[in-house]
């Protein structure tokens, strides 16, 4: 193994790691939330601090293994993907704590979380799993798969402020509940789609085709045109 693949090797590693660090983040927001536990909200500001420094840490890393000479296309890809998907991974983190900052600042409210909320919550929970699974694995059919669930987020986004919207009108939820489900709806949103980035990169990766998202659907895996 050369020097070059040494450290390619140790930085897939600790992004794995970071990958799970940051999903444990994002349940304990997402907990937090149904739970109204200002003390768990605060744990996920706290641990926040460790993944910027992660983030941080992995970046630098990355920069001088693209100065050692590889000439190899797909460890350059490993290297563009690494950081790539090491960005995604912050956002996702930040999300997490948007979600928990909405419990620190709303504090208790009486009304019940619908249940679309909570099958919408589990399903992207289950999407970033999913993600760092086909990451970890280099799985591009496990990445297809979260490309699919993309969709159905949005779906369940949409089904969900349409009747907060008539709850409002109704007087069944007050102003504040709904602007907090929004808000945390809207972060759960931006991680499903931050995990599709992911899944993107993963396949790109392996394969050097690239996917797109489009009106219709995901696109198959296709190479992309380097005249444009």
């Amino acid at each position: 193994m050369t020097p070059f693949d040494k450290k390619l090797a140790q930085l897939k590693n600790d992004l794995v790691t970071q990958g799970e660090r940051v999903l444990e983040l994002t349940l304990r927001a997402v907990e937090c939330y149904f739970e109204l536990d200002q003390d768990k909200a605060t744990g996920v500001l706290q641990g926040d601090s460790a993944i910027d420094q992660v983030d941080i840490e992995i970046e630098r890393a990355s920069i001088p293994l693209l100065a050692m000479g590889e000439t190899d296309e797909h460890q350059i890809r490993s290297v563009l993907t690494i950081v790539k998907i090491n960005n995604e991974l912050e956002r996702i983190a930040d999300c997490a704590v948007n979600i928990a900052e909405v419990v620190l600042d709303y504090g208790e409210l009486t009304e019940r979380v619908p249940a679309t909320f909570r099958v919408m919550a589990n399903s992207v929970i289950g999407m970033l799993r999913d993600a760092n699974q086909s990451l970890a694995n280099l799985n591009t059919h496990l990445a297809r798969q979260v490309l699919g669930f993309d969709d159905t987020v949005d779906r369940f986004k949409r089904e969900i402020v349409l009747k907060a919207q008539e709850k409002v009108a109704s007087g069944e939820f007050s102003a504040a509940f709904a602007f907090r489900l929004h808000s945390v709806t809207k972060a759960l949103e931006r991680i499903a789609d931050h995990c599709t980035n992911i899944c993107e990169q993963v396949i790109y990766l392996e394969t050097g085709q690239i996917v797109r998202h489009l009106p219709a659907g995901w696109t198959s895996p296709t190479l992309p045109d380097l005249k444009k």
